[in-house]
């Protein structure tokens, strides 16, 4: 049921689902005293949606639409659990929970689409990040942003320890003979034992090896983030030459990572991510100021809306932790503003940065400080 959201976690973000469509977001805490009060909040955040189910669906459906939403509420493992911040989306016969590494604002509403901004934010690579701790004999993953980090439960199928991933075929200390894939080698080499060095070496390289290929399929593709290798500078230059991981960064952590405590591992890895993450700000800032200077961008809402249905919209800067309430046509991008609550009125910056993205647009949330625009969306156009 909890998970950490991740790329591919996007198809259903932007998927139609049939309405009413409940998202619900709230800040969470870490610890005792302060995580006693997050499912009295979560509570207080159901009523508010209750009320505005009520007044458009029968007392049974609405009960049937919150029903996961109160056996979340009732599960006490999970509130001993919670990270930063919490989102929950449900539809009928849809429900997902995502525990978030970053507060969110407190926000509860019943649409005729999810609320997606806050988890758009959240799933930009650009500063966001996994690590991979590593020596000769086992591994671990964390994922975090500049301000928090966590360990995060290995897939199914990647090996936590050099014995998981070579099994039968890690050479035993008494052994000299190293095999591949099961095939001995042992006929095939002239020159009898080989020393206790080349055994190592050559399980190092194969577990090396499996675990790339691992956290590549498992991790690295489904989530989108880079990847940063903490280790020593030995192992970065074993572990590199061998790696196909396209999400590796060319810089790293050299240093045990055991040796650090994980706000320090944190401290570290951001000092590797920053300079993309501002670099990429700068790009596409550039970029909208150029474009809106030769008149192929804007910053006004109704005119970036106009521009998304018509597909010309190639990339959007939304202004994190803003709404504007309204309604937008997704076939025609004519908008309607409205302070009025209801199904037919969502957040317009919410719904044009998913129709943004259904149109193959890139959305990036950015926020307040780096927007270069006061009106919370920034667009650069294909045409």
């Amino acid at each position: 049921m909890r998970q950490i959201i991740q790329q591919d976690d996007l198809a259903f973000l932007l998927e139609d689902h049939q309405p009413p469509c409940l998202s619900l977001y709230q800040p969470t805490h870490r610890r005792r005293p302060e995580n006693l009060q997050d499912p009295i909040r979560f509570r207080n955040l159901l009523k508010t949606m209750e009320e505005s189910l009520l007044r458009q669906c029968s007392t049974e459906e609405t009960a049937a639409l919150l029903d996961p939403f109160r056996a979340l509420a009732g599960n006490t493992d999970f509130w001993n659990h919670t990270w930063d911040g919490l989102a929950v989306l449900g539809a009928p016969g849809v429900f997902r929970v995502f525990r978030l590494q970053r507060p969110v604002a407190e926000f509860a509403a019943v649409a005729n689409r999810f609320h997606i901004t806050a988890l758009l934010r959240i799933l930009q690579s650009a500063d966001r990040y996994q690590i991979l701790c590593l020596n000769r004999r086992e591994i671990q993953l964390f994922e975090g942003n500049r301000d928090s980090l966590d360990e995060i439960e290995l897939a199914p199928g990647v090996a936590h320890t050099i014995t998981e991933a070579l099994g039968a075929e890690l050479t035993p200390p008494h052994q000299t003979v190293a095999s591949y894939g099961g095939v001995s080698l042992g006929s095939n080499m002239r020159h009898g034992h080989g020393s206790k060095k080349d055994e190592l070496d050559i399980d190092e390289d194969r577990f090396f090896r499996a675990i790339d290929r691992a956290i590549t399929e498992h991790h690295s593709r489904p989530s989108g983030l880079p990847l940063i290798l903490a280790a020593l500078a030995q192992y970065h230059t074993s572990f590199r030459k061998i790696s196909h991981n396209p999400f590796l960064m060319h810089n790293g952590i050299q240093v045990d990572p055991t040796s650090l405590a994980i706000d320090q591992l944190r401290q570290r890895a951001w000092e590797v991510q920053e300079p993309e993450f501002r670099s990429r700000l700068s790009k596409l800032t550039l970029a909208f100021e150029e474009a809106k200077a030769k008149g192929l961008g804007a910053d006004d809402v109704a005119a970036v809306a106009k521009a998304a249905a018509e597909s010309r919209v190639a990339s959007l800067l939304v202004e994190a932790d803003r709404q504007i309430q309204g309604h937008l046509d997704q076939t025609s991008g004519g908008v309607t503003f409205s302070d009025l609550g209801g199904p037919q009125y969502d957040d317009l910056l919410d719904n044009l940065a998913e129709l943004v993205l259904k149109k193959g647009g890139e959305v990036v949330v950015v926020p307040a400080a780096d927007m270069p625009a006061t009106t919370g969306v920034a667009a650069t156009f294909r045409f």
